[in-house]
């Protein structure tokens, strides 16, 4: 099941690296941000539903694959990426976001954050007590 989930996720990351580069060169100024804050979403996305770096890394590899076999040019002369700040700042923009959401998998968390089971458990390092440093009044 969680391969299915895997190969879901690198169709989903696929789809929004097509969708986020024509995305980035249509709407100049809100485009690029939008199409790096889908990808951010997919790839943290990804991290949170399978609690592993290969979460994060599925869409992250099928982001990858369909971003870059979109920068090489046709015989025509067709591109999608023009030579430009935008395309760059996507292009590493999206590789970094992938790589930070690998790093920062929260596999210690329950999935749903604010279920009755995660609020009774106190977090790591903590007593459950209420340690307030402030002075008594």
């Amino acid at each position: 099941m969680r391969i299915l989930a895997y190969l879901g996720l690198g169709l989903l990351g696929a789809l929004a690296g097509v969708a986020g580069s024509l995305l980035q060169g249509g709407l100049v100024p809100l485009g690029l941000l939008l199409a790096l804050g889908g990808a951010a979403g997919l790839f943290w996305g990804g991290a949170l539903l399978t609690r592993t770096r290969a979460g994060a890394g599925s869409p992250a590899a099928g982001w990858a694959i369909a971003v870059l076999l979109l920068t090489v040019s046709r015989p025509q002369g067709d591109y999608v990426f023009a030579a430009g700040a935008g395309s760059y700042l996507f292009l590493l923009g999206g590789m970094t976001l992938a790589v930070a959401s690998a790093a920062l998998v929260p596999t210690d968390r329950p999935l749903p954050l604010f279920s009755a089971e995660a609020m009774a458990r106190p977090w790591p390092g903590r007593t459950g007590r209420n340690e307030d440093k402030s002075p008594r009044r």
